[in-house]
């Protein structure tokens, strides 16, 4: 799904012609649990369309969107589906038809309007995930980095195997319906194939990250984020875009329950955005 400001498409036409371009474009992904992301009104998306940035949606097996079915191609020994699906998504917007080819089902096809087609190119297109949407990113950004420029990963579960393997932890063993139990060795391997903390690859360049997390977090510790962001620093390419941990010492999960602290951070989320893909 796609919303936009009305002129960012006449400009597209008017130098473009309606082939390729360079729109800047922010890609949004979840993918797990069933959920199902909503195409609806927010008007915190307004600061972006003003700027003509395009907003996407990847609504990407793992989710609800597309019934019960949709859900199950990605879950367990499946999971990557989720992931090459949001590739797949990345590389349509910036005019690249090829498949990832990986995962059970990687010829699932869904119909997409030629509205968005090409419209960005890597320099310009930024992801962001959340959570288990946090795991989707970090699992793309390690299969493709050079399809996007920036990234942001907010409270992301990205030490998968180390968690679930420790059922003193309140939330695995029930976590274990989504992604299988590690403690099982098929289920351990799966997870180590897709893991962002062990798949960040050696001297590749990486986006631009930015990388959150709450001190108080229930769900995903902080040590999570922290550690990606280290591997990230370590390991790729010197020429990479920086990786920014930003850790906040009072919030949990679902970051400030205060109206305007959240607005002051996604203030700060925006502001990286915006300058890392050179939008005024």
């Amino acid at each position: 799904s796609l919303v936009y400001h009305r002129d960012v498409l006449e400009e597209r036409s008017k130098n473009n012609n309606g082939t390729s371009s360079s729109i800047p474009t922010h890609l949004y992904g979840y993918g797990s649990y069933g959920a199902s992301i909503e195409a609806s009104f927010r008007s915190t998306r307004l600061p972006l369309l003003k700027r003509k940035v395009v907003y996407a949606l990847a609504h990407t097996r793992g989710g609800g969107e597309m019934g019960r079915p949709w859900y199950d191609e990605a879950k367990y020994l499946t999971k990557k589906n989720t992931f090459n699906d949001f590739v797949d998504v990345a590389r349509w917007l910036v005019g690249d038809d090829g498949a990832t080819g990986g995962g059970e089902d990687a010829d699932v096809n869904v119909e997409q309007p030629s509205i968005g087609k090409g419209i960005t190119i890597p320099s310009k297109l930024s992801c962001e995930g959340r959570s288990a949407g946090g795991l989707l990113v970090g699992a793309s950004l390690n299969q493709q980095p050079e399809l996007f420029r920036a990234a942001i990963l907010g409270v992301p579960f990205v030490d998968v195997a180390c968690t679930m393997i420790d059922a003193s932890i309140p939330l695995t063993v029930a976590e274990w319906e989504e992604w299988g139990n590690p403690n099982e060795e098929r289920y351990f391997d799966y997870m180590m194939s897709y893991c962002p903390m062990q798949n960040v690859k050696d001297e590749a360049v990486y986006p631009s990250c930015l990388i959150t997390g709450g001190l108080h977090d229930p769900r995903v510790q902080y040590w999570e984020p922290a550690k990606l962001a280290a591997e990230l620093r370590h390991k790729t390419s010197k020429d990479s875009g920086p990786v920014i941990l930003k850790m906040d010492m009072d919030s949990g999960h679902f970051s400030a329950s205060d109206r305007y602290k959240y607005l002051r951070e996604l203030a700060f989320e925006y502001a990286f955005l915006l300058d890392t893909l050179g939008c005024t």
